[in-house]
């Protein structure tokens, strides 16, 4: 049986692109001699699809959409996922569902058991987990289908009361299939194939494992399909962070076979490198499935704003991006040749506009009600705001889309304004700490030197009082960067990483920095996801809560 495994980019809520795109590559498939194609979860409407789903008329274009898909396959067969309305009264109104279609007609529905309901998963708001297991037969072989998380309950502290694979492996398939939309993070391909590598020797069955690509405002899925024989071997992995058509054979004996050259990587990728790829594709996804071209941001000359125009005029094409140098009376000589530095390595296009004279006219309105009080964070974040009125009116006059860039450190302690700085319609690096950002510009920079160095090696700085550095406010970042990864990604308490070796004074303090900035993180863009636990929809907390504060 010769299996083509489609991983590709969709569209959510775009139905006549994602039909249109599953079609093409079942004629692909049919024309190179594919018995069968398999295709991503959720693949008819994009994944997630969120409230969407709570329109019948939206379920239905995905059955009408599914229909036209069955046409098409004459001669082969398919897998495709969508939603399916739940035909029990009993339970959710909705199943997620894989569709088995042959020769037209959709031979066997299955329904994903175990609804993932923990960091940015939600499927349990919308669907009821099935209950009922069996294989489907094609071509003399038996395939037991799955649907992503059904094959994370390996694990050693079980999600789920239920292993589906435990029920079809007494039907005795020949093989797996799962399809996934598995979400990016920069350490998550690891962990799916050690997941999904232990399915396979666990039941002694070879595995194809179809994932998603493309981003979908803030969240980005990375591709890297996988292939494993029937002992766990990784025997094959698709790209990642592109779309990719692959074929392989099921042998008589339950081997796997294929004759393209094998693009399983010998070495797996670093935490930047995947961060890089993963903020690119985010960035282009954004703006393409938005149907906008250009961004804007402002260009400080400091490490933050130079990575963030490197990637957009990476992802975008540097005559797509629209850097705007904006100095106060604060900025030094040194920032504003950075900025023009980089501008000119990168060759996007730039403005200039001087920020003195609107802050000056602002506190002389404010000097009645301010009455002569010595200056503080109200006179730097006018700068910041001022900034933000300046960017957001060129974005209404020509159409740009602003790009966020401020960091994971600054967000989660609160060193931005609100409506200022933090302002934006995506963020590009809200996920990725300050220690972070100095190693993804190094990679940048690693073929040529496109960010100027001196934004690299001179210490951070907001400008917006003489002779400011970050360190005045924040602890060093690389001890501060550590902290916040064992409070945000590893959920320790100030307690437990007191007890780590880390200064209590400074955990407490950070900790409650972090807490009192809820309001703030509430109010900002979407960041793009590429970490185990960004900012965001995967992060709930309350905004007046007391515990850690």
């Amino acid at each position: 049986m010769k299996i083509a495994l489609a991983q590709l980019n969709y569209h959510i809520g775009n139905f006549e692109s994602n039909t249109a795109k599953i079609i093409d590559h079942v004629n692909k498939a049919k024309q190179q001699g594919a018995d069968l194609v398999v295709f991503a979860e959720l693949c008819v409407c994009g994944y997630p699809s969120r409230d969407f789903l709570e329109f019948d008329e939206f379920i239905g274009l995905c059955e009408q959409s599914a229909q036209e898909i069955a046409l098409a396959c004459k001669d082969i067969a398919c897998i495709i996922g969508l939603p399916t309305f739940n035909n029990k009264t009993e339970g959710k109104d909705l199943n997620n569902s894989a569709y088995f279609i042959e020769n037209g007609k959709i031979k066997a529905v299955v329904n994903k058991a175990l609804l993932p309901n923990y960091d940015v998963f939600d499927e349990y708001r919308y669907f009821e987990p099935s209950t009922e297991f069996d294989c489907i037969e094609f071509k003399g072989k038996k395939i037991a289908l799955t649907i992503c998380e059904d094959l994370w309950n390996t694990i050693e502290n079980p999600l789920y009361i239920t292993r589906p694979m435990d029920i079809l492996i007494h039907q005795q398939p020949d093989v797996m299939i799962n399809i996934a939309a598995s979400p990016f993070a920069y350490n998550h391909d690891e962990e799916r194939i050690a997941i999904l590598s232990d399915n396979a020797s666990r039941y002694k069955l070879p595995l194809l494992y179809v994932n998603n690509i493309g981003a979908q405002t803030e969240l980005i899925f990375d591709g890297g399909s996988l292939v494993f024989d029937n002992a766990g071997n990784l025997v094959d992995e698709m790209p990642y962070f592109e779309e990719s058509l692959a074929y392989y054979t099921l042998t008589d004996d339950n081997a796997i076979t294929f004759d393209h050259p094998t693009t399983l990587k010998t070495e797996r990728p670093g935490d930047i490198e995947q961060i890089h790829h993963g903020i690119i594709l985010g960035i282009r996804d954004y703006f393409y499935k938005s149907g906008f071209k250009q961004a804007i941001l402002g260009l400080s000359g400091g490490i933050d704003s130079a990575v963030v125009c490197a990637l957009a005029a990476e992802a975008l094409g540097a005559e797509n991006v629209m850097a705007v140098l904006l100095p106060s009376r604060f900025s030094s000589d040194h920032s504003l040749k950075d900025a023009e530095d980089l501008v000119a390595n990168l060759g996007c296009k730039s403005e200039t506009i001087a920020i003195k004279d609107i802050t000056e006219a602002i506190e002389t309105s404010l000097s009645p009600q301010f009455k002569n009080l010595p200056f503080n964070i109200a006179e730097e974040n006018i700068q910041s705001r001022s900034r933000a009125i300046l960017l957001m009116a060129m974005c209404n006059k020509f159409g740009y889309i602003l790009l966020n860039t401020s960091n994971k450190s600054e967000a989660s302690v609160g060193y931005g304004t609100l409506y200022g700085d933090m302002c934006g319609g995506i963020s590009v690096i809200g996920d990725v700490y300050k220690t972070q950002v100095f190693a993804l510009a190094r990679y940048i920079n690693r073929d040529k030197e496109i960010i100027p160095i001196n934004s690299i090696v001179k210490p951070p700085s907001a400008e917006l009082r003489p002779d400011q550095k970050d360190t005045d406010s924040l602890p060093e970042y690389d001890v501060l960067d550590k902290i916040l990864e064992e409070y945000i990604e590893y959920r320790r308490s100030s307690a437990e990483i007191i007890k780590m070796g880390y200064d209590e004074a400074t955990v407490r303090r950070v900790i409650k920095l972090t807490n009192s900035a809820e309001h703030k993180r509430y109010q900002t863009p979407p960041i793009l996801r590429v970490s185990p636990k960004a900012f965001g929809m995967g992060r709930r907390m309350p905004i007046v809560g007391k515990y850690l504060s």
